[in-house]
Formats: structure tokens, C-alpha cells, sequence
């Protein structure tokens, strides 16, 4: 679904390359924005401060010779009148403090930005002072200068005199140029965001290509293609995994293609060993008729021998051609010869070759029921060993039922089913998945029996054959049931296949 696709996408590692790099980029671009702005703002602020202090304090300098100590109200008016005059173009505004006595250069100016602490500062010591003061949206350099007197000797400090003159200077220009820098470096965000999202992708493009020739190399090689190598570029860390990738592949190739051998020498063993057997099983088969058929006339212990010989000698007989039935499914060589039949005689015939049509229960249609294109031959097996298989682990009533299934869809009848159950104990839940596997028995007892541990397997394979389905389950009530499911249709046997060698 698009859905879950699109969420899966959203944590992939090419988002999270993008995520992290852009973060880093965005982090990166407003620290150092915001350390540029301060070093700027400080700059710009401390440059003015210090020009305007330095111009101040001479033109105070300048002034105060002319002014004879003490001063009254005119005369203090007129100092303060005088100290603004050289900065008129700046907008200062001069407060100039002696005594009790206090004058403005601006008539009722009420001087509010001067604080306390700064007045303080000024009075009591005679050094030059200054504050920076933010009122609403404005910002106002204040300071305040006290007039001293020249030492009477060498080394005497300068000694008040009483009168200390403030200034306060609006800071508009500055706060414009300081505005002026934070509006450009919210312009370079933007464009260093964008920068920070193209690299992010180049860079995740170069990280995940070869992650995605690593992600192809290992879906071919689960596709069985294990020559699969990818190619090395560079040494890095992407470089190493892709080396590695390869080393593992030829290990891998090589351990596959050791298997194969040994499991082509032991299906030729296998086949070669069943074929040699069968000649001298034949010789040992006819003997054991002949002494079966005479064992009457011999005394009670060589009769039970011999009747032990001869079935143990069926068996081995059994095995063998279960064994060379392996071997074709193994080699590739079996072969259907498909044959249109009714089905359901087909079923009955089978019982009744075996003696089973009092044993058994059934439910079949009547002639002229289902027809299917099939072997007659493999279903024979096939439905052979599901009954022998229920007669010999299961309880009566064993049943053997067909019917026809529909398509999936609820077209018409597609496909033939056929079903064997019994009553008896079931099927434990830990052997169901191992039912169909080779020479798997579920418990010690069944190794005593006579079956060889093939005959379901061997049913596998045949109905596979025919393009259908073999599964066992356990009955609601009680008891196994195998199902056979197999297309109603033609089966397409395979083009240029050897034809099945008959060595019965």
C-alpha cells in the first residue's frame, strides 16, 4: 500500500541524512550568525560610545576653564546651554548638577534616563561614567563627566569641584545599523538552508548508492544467483562493507557449490545403490515365493524364517523402489503421462486393488462425475498412501471423500478435491509441519512399522506434479484428514523433458 510505503520512506536513511545534515547546517548558520551579530553590535556600540565620550568630555574640558567656581543658576544655565551646543547636530541633551542646583539645556527636560545608580557613580567618584538605557523601543546613551580640579602637587589625585555634567545621546543611527545587520543575516538563512538541503541530498545521493547496490547484490544472491560482487570504490567505511560483502559472497558461493556437489553424489549414490538392488531383490523376491509356498511342509520355526525372509524381503523391496521414486523427483526426470479421468473411479479402483472397499468409507460422486487430465499411476500412489497411511496410524471409519471446489472468486467448479480422514488419535501439533518430510516419523513406535518414511513425501511430489496441493490437519471432532487439491484443467507437463523410465 502507498500508505505505509510513503511512512516506511519517511524514516528512511535518505530523510534522516537530509534531517541531520540540514540541523547541523541550520545550528551552524545561526550560531555563527548570532556570534557575528554580537561581535558587530558590540562594535558598532562600542565605537559610537567611545567617540561621543571622548568628544564630550574635551568639549567639557574646553568649558570649564571659562566658568568661575561657584556657580549660580544663570551661570549653571549657561554652562549647560553651552556643553549641548557642540553636539547639536547629535541631538545631545546636557544636564549639568552643582550643589543643589540643577540645569538643562532643553528648558523642562526632566532627564528621566538618568538612573540613581549612575548619578551616584558620577558624584562620588571622579572618574567618567556612562549607561546604556533602553526606554520602550529607544535606545540612550547616558553618561556623566565631573569637572576636577588639576592636583596641587605631583602625584595628588584631581580633586572634585563640585560640578558634574550628564549627557544623554539617542542611539538611533546605531540601533538602525544594528537592525540593519540582523535583517541581513535573517536573508542569508534562507539561502543557507537551501544550500544546507541541495548538499544534504549530494551527500545522501553519494551514502546510499552504494547501500542500494549492496541492497540489489543481496536480493540477487536470495535469488540464487551467487556470483553476484559488487564493485569497490574508494576505502572508506562504504568501501570496506562492500570488500566484506564480496569475501562473504565467495565464501558463500563456494560452500553452495560444495553442497551441491555432495548432494548430487548422494542423489547418485542413492539412485545408483536402488538400481544395483533391484536385480538381486528380484532374484531374493521369486525365492521367497517359492518357500512361502512351501513353508506348509516345513517344521514350525523354519516356517516362521522363512515367513520373516520373505517379508522382510517386501519391505526391502518396498524401500528400494520408494528410494529410485526420490531419486527421479530429485533428478528431475519424472514425467506425467496424463489421461483424462473420472476421477471418482479412478478412486474406487484404487481401493478396490488394495481390498479396501469393505474397509473403507466413501463419498464419491456417481460416474460421470469430475474428470480431471492427470497420471493415473501417481494419483494411484497418491491416494494409496493416504489410505494405507490412515489404516495404519488413524481409527476406523477411514473415509475417502471427493468433491468439486469452486473457483476463489465464486466462478465455476476449478478444481477436484479429494480428502482421507479417520478418527483415530490425530496428528501431534509439533509433527504436522514435519509430516511430509523424508524419512520423519513422529514417534519410536512408527520406526517398528513397516512403512519407509517416504510414502507421504513421494505423495508430495506427485501431486505437485500435477500442479495441486497436498495438506494434513487435525479433524474438530477427532482424527487426520489429508486434502488433495488438484486443477480440473489441463496440466502442462514440461516441454522437452526426459520420458519416465519404467524399471518396475
Amino acid at each position: 500500500m502507498r500508505v505505509p510505503r510513503l511512512i516506511r520512506g519517511l524514516g528512511g536513511l535518505r530523510v534522516r541524512l537530509i534531517v541531520a545534515f540540514t540541523l547541523v547546517a541550520v545550528a551552524g548558520t545561526l550560531t555563527t550568525g548570532a556570534l557575528t551579530f554580537r561581535e558587530a553590535r558590540n562594535g558598532v556600540l562600542q565605537q559610537s560610545q567611545d567617540s561621543v565620550l571622548k568628544q564630550f568630555r574635551d568639549h567639557v574640558n574646553t568649558l570649564a576653564p571659562a566658568f568661575t567656581l561657584p556657580l549660580n543658576q544663570t551661570t549653571l544655565d549657561g554652562f549647560a546651554a553651552d556643553a549641548a551646543r557642540a553636539g547639536r547636530s547629535q541631538g545631545w541633551r546636557v544636564l549639568a548638577v552643582y550643589g543643589d542646583l540643577r540645569a538643562t539645556s532643553v528648558e523642562g527636560d526632566d532627564f528621566a534616563e538618568l538612573t540613581p545608580s549612575l548619578r551616584e557613580a558620577a558624584t562620588d567618584r571622579p572618574v567618567t561614567v556612562f549607561q546604556r538605557v533602553t526606554k520602550g523601543d529607544r535606545s540612550v546613551l547616558v553618561m556623566g563627566v565631573p569637572v576636577t580640579y588639576a592636583p596641587v602637587a605631583e602625584g595628588e589625585p584631581r580633586r572634585a569641584s563640585g560640578l558634574v555634567v550628564f549627557l544623554s545621546v539617542s542611539q538611533r543611527n546605531e540601533q538602525a545599523y544594528v537592525d540593519a545587520l540582523v535583517s541581513a543575516v535573517q536573508r542569508a538563512v534562507l539561502p543557507a538552508l537551501g544550500l544546507a538541503v541541495v548538499l544534504a541530498l549530494l551527500a545522501a545521493r553519494g551514502v546510499l548508492r552504494p547501500v542500494r547496490e549492496l541492497r540489489r547484490a543481496a536480493g540477487s544472491m536470495a535469488e540464487g544467483r551467487f556470483d553476484t560482487r559488487l564493485t569497490v570504490h574508494g576505502s572508506d567505511e562504504l568501501a570496506d562493507l562492500s570488500q566484506t560483502f564480496n569475501e562473504t559472497a565467495s565464501a558463500l558461493d563456494r560452500s553452495v557449490a560444495e553442497l551441491r556437489r555432495m548432494e548430487a553424489r548422494a542423489r547418485a549414490f542413492a539412485a545408483d545403490v536402488s538400481h544395483e538392488l533391484r536385480t538381486p531383490l528380484a532374484a531374493m523376491a521369486a525365492v521367497t515365493d517359492v518357500l512361502d509356498e512351501d513353508a506348509r511342509g516345513l517344521d514350525p520355526d523354519t516356517a516362521t524364517a522363512v515367513r520373516l525372509i520373505s517379508q522382510e524381503t517386501g519391505k526391502l523391496a518396498r524401500l528400494v523402489d520408494d528410494l529410485m521414486e526420490v531419486s527421479r523427483f530429485d533428478a528431475g526426470a519424472a514425467e506425467l503421462r496424463p489421461d483424462e479421468i473420472d476421477l471418482a473411479e479412478s478412486l474406487r479402483r484404487t481401493l478396490a486393488s488394495r481390498g479396501w472397499t469393505d474397509t473403507v468409507e466413501t463419498e464419491l460422486p456417481p460416474p460421470g462425475g469430475p474428470r480431471v487430465l492427470a497420471d493415473p499411476r501417481r494419483l494411484d500412489v497418491v491416494v494409496a498412501n493416504l489410505v494405507a497411511n490412515a489404516l495404519r496410524h488413524g481409527a476406523p471409519p477411514v473415509r475417502v471423500r471427493l468433491y468439486a471446489a469452486p473457483e476463489r472468486t465464486g466462478g465455476p467448479p476449478a478444481r477436484a478435491v479429494v480428502e482421507v480422514s479417520d478418527r483415530g488419535p490425530g496428528i501431534p501439533e509439533e509433527v504436522l509441519p514435519h509430516v511430509f518430510e523424508r524419512f520423519y516419523k513422529s514417534d519410536s513406535a512408527r520406526t517398528r512399522t513397516e512403512g519407509s518414511g517416504l510414502g507421504l513425501a513421494i505423495a508430495m511430489e506427485n501431486v505437485r506434479l500435477h500442479g495441486g496441493t497436498l495438506t494434513a490437519a487435525n479433524r474438530p471432532g477427532g482424527g487426520a484428514v489429508f486434502t488433495m487439491d488438484i486443477p480440473l484443467g489441463p496440466v502442462d507437463s514440461a516441454p522437452g523433458a526426459p520420458v519416465e523410465e519404467d524399471l518396475a
